[in-house]
């Protein structure tokens, strides 16, 4: 792995902490979003993220893919986003306006306290892709500076 690759490793787990940060923020402003049907209501949504592997960056001899479980990672992809199949919350409040015919509201499956923990955990793990990146710059800053003397 050359030191250049640390920045294309360090750039995808920001853009993947990125994403997770803006659904566990969307989750949390629609936390309490009331909707007279199951239909209707707001989903708490999570990031699917998967390895991607060196060799699919770098072809092996012949120009053949190595197989997938040789060599180290080369980062992350971004899958998709999920809908969690929990169960919605079914409140009885007759007066609220988006109550059904029964006099229920339901409200999205999100736990706030839930989605505020993995907001920190992002957020830190951001905060780790930028520190390796800033130390791979310096390290890099140092390498061209051994032949001045």
């Amino acid at each position: 792995m050359s030191l250049g690759s640390i920045f294309d490793i360090a750039g995808s787990g920001m853009t993947a902490q990125s994403l997770r940060l803006n659904t566990t923020a969307s989750n949390i402003a629609n936390a309490e979003t009331a909707s007279s049907s199951t239909g209707e209501t707001y989903r708490a949504r999570k990031p699917v993220f998967s390895a991607i592997q060196q060799s699919l960056m770098n072809p092996g001899q012949g120009g053949l893919p190595m197989a997938a479980d040789e060599g180290p990672g080369a980062g992350v992809r971004v899958d998709g986003i999920v809908e969690s199949d929990a169960e919605l919350q079914m409140r009885y409040e007759p007066h609220h306006p988006a109550a059904n015919e029964d006099g229920y509201v339901y409200y999205p499956n999100v736990n706030v306290v839930e989605e505020m923990a993995d907001m920190m955990s992002s957020s830190r793990s951001f905060q780790m892709n930028v520190d390796v990146m800033n130390t791979a710059k310096s390290m890099m800053q140092r390498i061209l500076t051994l032949g001045q003397q």
